[in-house]
């Protein structure tokens, strides 16, 4: 699924071509794809109509456009993108994709956003903004009421560090699963984690309370590190689904040490890399440059945490 920096590359995308239009009609085609909308897709519509896109925000894994009628107050347009969904900007007049789901139309003239998604694993939503929890926020508008839960992530000034390590030594659980908890730290997902434990030499075992706060922090900021350099090369596409508003994918899969390597030489030391399950997903790490931890450390049944 898409982590922090494909989600970003979107958001931006939306920042230069979306923000400040106002929507003048907006098509959602079928119901699945606003079946988190309780009131269903023709009232979604109906409430996205007339209103103009004030900012598009994100936070971890999560996206959202600000949206407000002249009659309303700014509401929270919350994007789930799943494992394939895509927005897209192109010409009112271009192909219709064979898995378009909604297509909204500015009273610019200009190009439409589109909502495209194969496996129809994501949707739309629109949903009340409250105020954010967190200190040093920069949501003025708040954020949607889904994400209240969320920490905030490694990218944006909200993020306390120092807090995050503590309430890391604090806690008796493997490092891969806390940095996978979306509540104390957003938009670390399966990839990214690898890839920074890969960084920081620690096992995706090691538990918590086991490591140093220095040993905590350096993951912390490794995973920041990662993350910002994917970024940069617009994410990590594996296939044609994930890709910007321009349907041009990431190529950050190309500086990869850790994940999707399995019996590949490691870029340090040459041992191949091991593929392990975890949490109903795959880790990815050098046996050597990252031992697991002694059985009285490993953290090898997650179901009892």
């Amino acid at each position: 699924m898409p982590e922090l920096p494909e989600v970003e590359v979107v958001r931006r995308g939306l920042v230069d071509h979306v923000v400040g239009r106002r929507i003048a009609a907006a098509a959602i085609t079928g119901t699945r794809v606003a079946r988190r909308h309780e009131a269903g897709p023709l009232d979604l519509a109906a409430r996205l109509t007339d209103a103009t896109v004030l900012s598009a925000d994100r936070r971890g894994k999560y996206l959202w456009l600000v949206t407000q009628t002249p009659d309303d107050d700014p509401h929270a347009l919350v994007v789930h993108l799943g494992m394939s969904g895509q927005l897209l900007v192109e010409a009112a007049d271009a192909p219709r994709e064979k898995h378009l789901h909604a297509a909204f139309d500015f009273d610019d003239d200009g190009p439409q956003l589109r909502f495209v998604d194969q496996r129809t694993f994501g949707g739309l939503a629109l949903t009340e903004l409250v105020p954010d929890r967190w200190p040093g926020s920069t949501h003025t508008h708040g954020v949607p009421v889904p994400v209240e839960h969320i920490g905030p992530d490694p990218l944006e000034p909200a993020y306390d560090q120092p807090a995050v390590v503590r309430a890391l030594k604090r806690r008796h659980t493997a490092i891969k699963r806390a940095l996978l908890d979306q509540g104390l730290v957003s938009g670390v997902g399966n990839i990214y984690a690898d890839e920074a434990l890969w960084r920081a030499q620690v096992n995706p075992l090691r538990e918590t309370s086991a490591l140093t706060k220095p040993a905590l922090g350096r993951v912390l900021d490794h995973a920041t590190e990662v993350m910002r350099e994917a970024l940069g090369q617009g994410g990590t596409s594996f296939d044609a689904l994930y890709v910007n508003i321009n349907g041009a994918s990431g190529y950050f899969d190309r500086s990869l040490h850790a994940y999707g390597r399995e019996g590949q030489p490691c870029d340090r030391c040459g041992t191949p890399i091991r593929r392990e399950a975890f949490m109903n997903r795959s880790s990815h790490y050098c046996p050597r440059c990252q031992p697991r931890p002694r059985v009285r450390r490993a953290v090898t049944d997650l179901s009892r945490r």
